[in-house]
């Protein structure tokens, strides 16, 4: 591996302007292909083999003319205390409303609430159903500002008039959060080489590989159905794993240049050597991510492969862009300094550095560390005990917006569960009186526990389908609610009729529930595939197992955070999120598993790889602790603050999932690096001593040498390569 990796790093050095020009090749195709072949992004989901996706499948069969992939927006409206809906001049109003909404484009229909009978029972309150003719995320900017633009003659009449729904969603906003993350990368890589030249080619390796993996992933959508958060989380974690696997390599080389290599030999070295482990701590996100298969929920696999597919190009670029820039670069990343900035190793001028004084304190004492690090840990990780999953609706829209005054006022009118409706589909042609047995079924559904309405059942063209709708008591994401659901499918089957519930409600505990079955056989196969990698890497037992259970406390700790934050609400004003707490994403524990342990990995290979290079050339086991840890401690802390910056520039977004996702994977960096890396795995290590790297010889007979630590390069190194020695920090 490190020999072949040296004779890339050689050839893209020497062919520089072949190979530049190619990642420019594909970036021009990546570009003309979003421009000319980018369609709108699906947020609409599946999820197979469940029952809600039963009855949504049998809904689109039996009830085409439904338009169940039609966006659908509610227009509420609200008059005040003493007046009701229905007075002819709040009617008239409400008319003439509804009329500018018909005249909107898109839009196929309006059911105002005088026809549909939508008013409380306290008659305040009524809501218009608006049904486009184009899906939710086809809905452009222009058609829902004329829905603002309609509403406000009634506001300023003196009716309070608000709108929501999947149609009302805000548009995918410019956001300013890849230039943040950017511009904090190249201030932490400024600061680390204290040279522009150094601090810039990172930055723009990362800058062409993110903008060829986004690019692609965007002409993809006009032939594939991509989530709208699927190229931004592309692009969050390809940005971040980007930037990083290129600094290591940077530092690699500059640290081959300052024991006196030429650059070309310099360059071989850096992507023999850091490029080992870079594909390494590579193939373990892209074991994660990819991972997501076995959960079996197509827009989650998807969003996994588009990000594997973002790192797989992080580690290409890092490996043959990076060298060939080095080749123009040349001995000049040693140079170009930043006034006021050291630069490089600073051991190489005679001074100890923090990493080296941190990684003596540690060893030394590794049984407190060990013991205030975990209990640390575990204290923060307590309140993931009462974790609850759910998906996003309007109840966590910002307390200020439409959507949110929309849904509250619905609350406030109809009952908590109005937000939250239960469609029950009665499969009933195998029935001798499908209405009968429809009509029974709706009894039945109305004699359970928290039902406030069931409307009579409406039926098919053919007759053999019914459709109810059943209104909770409870809202939606309640465990009465829940269990409601649960009532209603372990109903008795009643004359050959099939009862399936589905809605948004529905579909929320199936996912739910889904998810929760495929963690444990997600994580094995994560974990299993993973602790044989580093098996490989570390030749090692104990290392690979520690690693693991250190991944294990920092996904503990992180989901006990993300629980404080955004489920209970402790430090919402922090992060802009008052009034808008609620469940965890369904899909974040998961996703987050499978990203946090795949970077935590890099961490571990690229800090514990120099730790064995230290044993293996001889060191004793805490010196080789302490040495490795000095030596791969700078470049780490730089990795993992540049990885947190660019994660939390995302916790900005709008989207509830990113949002959360940018929170949970800037804090797990956080902890993993500066906690348990850094803090933790020294003093294990410590403890372990030789034991650390016991490897049976039966078992190290079996496994190939993958040479991560580059021996044979040194083997091969002829002295003639070599120069005056001169400091990187020059």
């Amino acid at each position: 591996m490190a020999t072949f990796l040296y004779r890339l790093g050689r050839f893209a050095f020497r062919r520089r302007r072949l190979v530049v020009l190619v990642w420019l090749g594909l970036l021009a195709t990546g570009v003309a292909g979003a421009a000319t072949l980018s369609g709108p992004t699906s947020d609409a989901f599946s999820i197979p083999g469940t029952e809600s996706q039963r009855a949504a499948d049998l809904l689109g069969e039996r009830f085409p003319q439904a338009g169940a992939d039609a966006g659908t927006a509610r227009v509420v409206f609200q008059v005040a205390e003493g007046q009701k809906l229905t007075d002819t001049a709040n009617a008239a109003q409400v008319r003439q409303t509804l009329d500018r909404i018909t005249d909107a484009p898109q839009v196929a229909r309006v059911l105002d609430p005088f026809t549909a009978k939508a008013i409380s029972a306290d008659g305040r309150t009524g809501y218009a159903q608006v049904t486009y003719d184009v899906s939710a995320q086809e809905v452009t900017p222009e058609a829902q500002e004329a829905v603002a633009t309609a509403v406000e003659p009634a506001r300023a009449a003196g009716l309070t008039v608000e709108y929501g729904g999947d149609a009302m969603q805000a548009q995918d906003e410019q956001s300013l959060t890849e230039v943040i993350g950017i511009g904090v990368a190249a201030v932490v890589l400024l600061i680390t080489f204290g040279s522009l030249i150094a601090a810039g080619l990172p930055l723009l390796s990362a800058i062409i590989g993110i903008g060829i993996g986004v690019t692609a992933i965007t002409a993809a959508t006009g032939f594939m159905d991509i989530g709208s958060g699927t190229p931004i989380l592309a692009l969050m974690i390809g940005l971040a794993v980007s930037i990083d696997y290129a600094l290591f390599i940077m530092s690699r080389y500059r640290h081959e240049l300052g024991t006196g290599l030429e650059p070309e030999e310099a360059a071989g070295r850096a992507v023999g050597t850091a490029g080992s482990a870079v594909v390494f701590a590579g193939l373990t996100v892209v074991i994660a991510l990819a991972g997501l298969v076995v959960v079996d929920i197509p827009f989650l696999t998807q969003m996994g492969l588009a990000a594997a597919f973002t790192v797989v190009l992080a580690v290409a670029i890092a490996l043959s862009l990076l060298p060939a820039l080095l080749g123009f670069a040349g001995r000049r990343v040693l140079g170009g300094r930043i006034p006021g900035l050291r630069s490089g190793d600073p051991e190489a001028t005679g001074r100890m550095s923090a990493g080296r004084r941190w990684g003596q304190f540690v060893t030394r004492r590794p049984v407190a560390v060990l013991l205030v690090t975990v209990i640390g840990l575990g204290a923060l990780a307590i309140p993931a005990t009462d974790l609850e999953l759910g998906l996003p609706d309007d109840s966590t829209a910002a307390p200020d917006s439409t959507q949110r005054k929309a849904y509250d006022l619905l609350s406030e009118g109809f009952g908590p569960g109005f937000n939250g409706p239960l469609m029950v589909v009665v499969d009933a042609g195998g029935s001798a009186d499908p209405r009968t047995a429809a009509a029974a079924t709706a009894t039945a559904v109305r004699g359970l526990p928290d039902v406030t309405m069931v409307t009579p059942p409406t039926f098919n063209p053919a007759g053999d389908t019914a459709l109810l709708t059943v209104i909770p008591a409870s809202g939606p994401g309640t465990t009465q609610t829940a269990d409601l659901v649960q009532a209603i499918r372990a109903l008795p089957e009643n004359d050959n009729t099939e009862v399936a519930v589905t809605g948004a409600t529905g579909i929320s505990i199936d996912f739910s529930d889904k998810l929760r079955d495929a963690l444990v056989p997600y994580l094995a196969l994560v974990v299993g595939l993973a602790f044989l990698l580093l098996m490989l890497v570390f030749r090692s037992l104990l290392v690979p197992l520690k690693a693991t259970l250190g991944f294990l406390l920092t996904v503990a700790a992180t989901f006990g955070a993300v629980v404080a934050v955004f489920q209970w609400g402790w430090l919402a004003g922090l992060f802009g999120i008052e009034g808008q707490t609620g469940p965890v994403i369904s899909m974040l524990p998961i996703f987050l598993i499978g990203v946090v342990f795949g970077l935590a990995m890099d961490y571990q290979i690229f800090l514990v790889t120099r730790m064995r290079e230290e044993h293996v050339h001889g060191a004793e086991p805490r010196a080789a602790v302490v040495d490795g840890f000095a030596h791969g401690a700078r470049v780490v802390t730089a990795a993992a603050i540049i990885m947190t910056a660019v994660f939390s520039g995302f916790i900005l977004s709008s989207q509830t999932l990113i949002r959360e996702m940018g929170f949970g994977l800037a804090l797990a960096v956080a902890i993993d690096a500066f906690v348990v890396r850094m803090t933790l795995v020294p003093a294990v290590m410590a403890l372990l001593g030789r034991s650390a790297w016991y490897l049976p010889r039966w078992l190290n007979r079996l496994l190939p040498n993958v040479d991560v630590e580059g021996d044979s390069l040194r083997r091969r190194l002829p002295e003639a390569d070599r120069r005056e020695p001169e400091l990187a920090a020059r």
